[in-house]
């Protein structure tokens, strides 16, 4: 390709850009005039882009562009000069002309030069009120069944019009760096870098939690230098009765001296790497958070054309309908909102069709002549839900009724007493429709179950609900980005595996006598119903669980009306993991969706809840289910390790005692040092958490007596503070603190994290 050829296909390129936002401009300018023409800042906005994709399209040596784009160009003028009102024809004529534009400025999609003769005849024949009327060809539709329909019969070709010679506008090509609503600056990247870019920081933020435990581990090796240099002093003590030689206090003093040395540098290297390892995680946390704000995109991504689509449909069925949009800039992750286009233009195309009715009937109904459909997006707890309702009629639940006893679906008797809540339900399923023929919109089978499948695939539900005469709505729920997952992380065969939070009923420990034998199986009782109960080892292929404990550990998992209770050894704690797709060359692994890193570098597999219930109907229905061993026999308990909690504050106080109660650990308080160092000389402990600022003896010196006394220097000590300053934490770690934990980051996960990290579990 020579220099001028790869000039050339750079400028087209950018011309298809160029062409693709003013077409988006236009669209929804002309849309807005349609109810209102006078609109003066549409009309200018309008213009203004008409005028510069004619300016674009004559620096790039598309004529086509020029005549379509020079003619819509004039129209708009004369409306805002006030020549010419704008009327229906003349908005279907501007919107065919944003379709041709489109198709002209897309590569490989050159319209016919005999549509370009026809458009530029028409739009002369709206502006000439003395020509000859010219019927205004049917709008190219926005949906693409219907462009494909009225695309299929190409005309003869003619020549082309001469491009009119007017002198050039500044274009808008010259401007080459494309920019946000912000005005920052837009780059091209390809998908898989941008994926490859969150892997890689969100490999850098697991590794940097490996630093956390190699921490904990100098702290510890800080303490047993302090003891060995205590010990070196008390042993010279005892040896002061002794009379040594002179080389063996010269041998003495040298090891005094080294272990001294060693202490000071171990101090200052335990020092340096507290601090590396403080900012590495925070600039990894950083990395990951802008690597992932890269993949959201603003909700309005998806909606481009679908105003004009409602629209057009609608003026095909004889209605009129308007779509109102709420949220257009709710941030979700570009995959997310790949998959959520197709569902979301079934859903409006099923509102045109089914929900809005005819202006006639919405006239005798009481409604305006207008139907009104309202999609609304917005952020709930990690969830982007999204609202469709519509004005129109509403189910026809008797019609419902009928049609399920018709397709055979249930008996007569049956279908008579189910609720509202169970009709619709039954429009979910494949194949079910009701309408009685086939059209270009309705009558295919394909449905709501199309629509469910697809947002179940984002691992998110819909639901709809209906009020008779007054319209549906369906309410949407799907992550806001696949590429993390909140979830649960338990054990099963000495494995960690994920279930996520968005199928998880609940969590709850089973006692032996709640497990209860129906029908040969296991079940437990749950919100009123028998819940089946299944072992995870079973589904998972694991080794079953050796623990004789009395509690059974039983995560309750949920799929549409399928539920059970998938016990399992041990909950480790709710995490928020990066998905890391399998290798493809594995294929589907059954019961596995993805895989992630935990905090301390090992993996986890991410269970697939649908695949997995599938899998317990499959051993229910060959009779392979095992049984799980109900443990009845009294186990001998084993010691609680004991934590002490130091707290000047009751609430504070009061919080940490309940959250190490609930994980198992036996806890006491104090309300001061004072009150702590005494309990600490009079009773035993495996842990002291305590605070910096309190009356009559703060943190410190509790901590540097504790570290003095013989007995308790080797004890493990938290500092719980307010203070986060990097001297702060500095300070507690000198004292003789093993972990220093910040009040203003302070939660369930935190605490509990770094106490298990300290003195393992709760059972010695």
């Amino acid at each position: 390709m020579t220099p001028e050829q790869m000039r050339d296909a750079s400028l087209l390129e950018l011309f298809s850009l160029e062409a693709e936002a003013q077409t988006q401009v236009l669209s929804a300018g002309l849309l807005a005039l349609e109810r209102d023409p006078t609109l003066a800042d549409q009309l200018e906005s309008c213009m203004r882009a008409a005028h510069s994709l004619k300016g674009a399209a004559r620096i790039v040596g598309v004529d086509a562009g020029v005549s379509v784009a020079h003619v819509m160009e004039d129209c708009l003028v004369s409306a805002q000069e006030g020549r010419l009102l704008l009327r229906p024809e003349h908005i279907d004529a501007l919107l065919q002309g944003t379709d041709l534009l489109m198709r002209i400025a897309t590569p490989g999609n050159t319209p016919e030069v005999v549509d370009i003769e026809a458009y530029v005849t028409l739009m002369a024949s709206l502006l000439d009120p003395t020509a000859p009327l010219v019927a205004p060809a049917e709008p190219v539709m926005a949906d693409p069944v219907m462009s494909e329909l009225m695309l299929e019969a190409p005309a003869p070709e003619v020549e082309p019009p001469a491009p009119v010679v007017e002198p050039p506008p500044a274009p808008a090509l010259r401007q080459t760096k494309r920019t946000t609503e912000n005005g920052e600056r837009v780059l091209r990247v390809t998908a898989e870098r941008l994926n490859s870019l969150l892997d890689l920081s969100s490999k850098s933020l697991v590794e940097t939690q490996r630093l956390k435990p190699h921490l904990a581990t100098m702290q510890r090796l800080k303490r047993m230098q302090s003891n060995s240099l205590r010990a070196l002093e008390n042993l010279n003590v005892h040896l002061k009765d002794h009379a040594l030689s002179l080389e063996a206090q010269e041998a003495l003093e040298d090891a005094r001296r080294l272990l001294a040395q060693s202490q000071q540098l171990l101090m200052e290297k335990n020092a340096e790497l507290d601090e590396f390892a403080w900012q590495a995680s925070q600039r990894a946390q950083v990395l990951y958070d802008t690597a992932l704000a890269c993949r959201m995109r603003p909700f309005a991504d998806v909606l481009t054309g679908q105003v004009r689509m409602v629209r057009d449909l609608g003026r095909d069925l004889g209605k009129q309908v308007r779509l109102e949009i709420e949220g257009e800039k709710t941030q979700v992750d570009r995959d997310v909102l790949e998959k959520l286009e197709a569902p979301l233009t079934h859903l409006l195309r099923n509102a045109v069709d089914h929900g809005i009715e005819l202006p006639e009937q919405r006239l005798l109904a009481g409604k305006p002549a207008e139907g009104l459909i309202r999609l609304r997006a917005s952020h709930q707890a990690g969830l982007l839900v999204l609202e469709l309702s519509d004005d129109g009629n509403g189910v026809d639940l008797e019609k419902l009724r009928r049609s399920i006893v018709e397709r055979n679906l249930s008996p007569a008797e049956t279908a008579a007493q189910l609720s509202e809540e169970e009709l619709l339900t039954f429009l979910f399923l494949p194949g079910f429709s009701l309408r009685d023929r086939v059209t270009e919109v309705s009558g295919r089978g394909v449905g709501l179950d199309a629509v469910q499948h697809m947002v179940r695939q984002l691992r998110g539900a819909v639901v709809l609900e209906q009020t008779a005469g007054e319209g549906s709505r369906f309410h949407l729920e799907v992550p806001l980005t696949l590429s993390v997952v909140r979830s649960l992380v338990v054990e099963v065969g000495d494995e960690a595996y994920a279930f996520p939070l968005a199928h998880i009923e609940r969590m709850c420990d089973l006692e032996p006598a709640d497990i209860v034998q129906v029908e040969g199986r296991q079940h437990f009782w749950h919100e009123g119903r028998h819940v089946g109960l299944v072992a995870a080892s079973q589904l998972l292929h694991r080794p079953a669980s050796q623990n004789s404990g009395q509690t059974l550990k039983v995560v309750v998992i949920r799929e549409r009306d399928a539920i059970y209770g998938v016990a399992v050894e041990r909950f480790i704690g709710e995490r928020t993991l990066v998905v890391l797709p399998l290798d493809e060359r594995l294929g589907k692994v059954q019961d596995i969706s993805a895989g992630a890193l935990l905090d301390d570098g090992s993996v986890v597999l991410i269970v697939d809840v649908e695949d997995m219930l599938r899998s317990v109907d499959k051993l229910l229905n060959t009779g392979r289910l095992e049984r799980i061993a109900r443990h009845s026999n009294q186990v001998v308990e084993a010691a609680r390790k004991r934590i002490l909690v130091v707290d000047d504050s009751l609430t504070v106080r009061e919080l940490q005692r309940k959250l190490l109660l609930n994980r198992g650990y036996d806890v006491a308080v104090a309300v001061d040092g004072m009150d702590g160092w005494n309990a600490l000389r009079s009773e035993d402990f495996d842990l002291l958490i305590t605070d910096i600022d309190m009356p009559r003896m703060d943190g410190i010196e509790l901590v540097t007596l504790l570290r003095r006394d013989n007995r308790l220097q080797s004890l493990p000590v938290m500092v719980v503070s307010y203070k986060d300053r990097e001297e702060d934490r500095r300070r507690g770690l000198d004292a003789g603190a093993d972990y220093y934990l910040a009040k203003a980051s302070f939660h369930d996960d935190a605490l509990l994290d770094a106490v298990v990290e300290l003195i393992g579990g709760a059972r010695a």
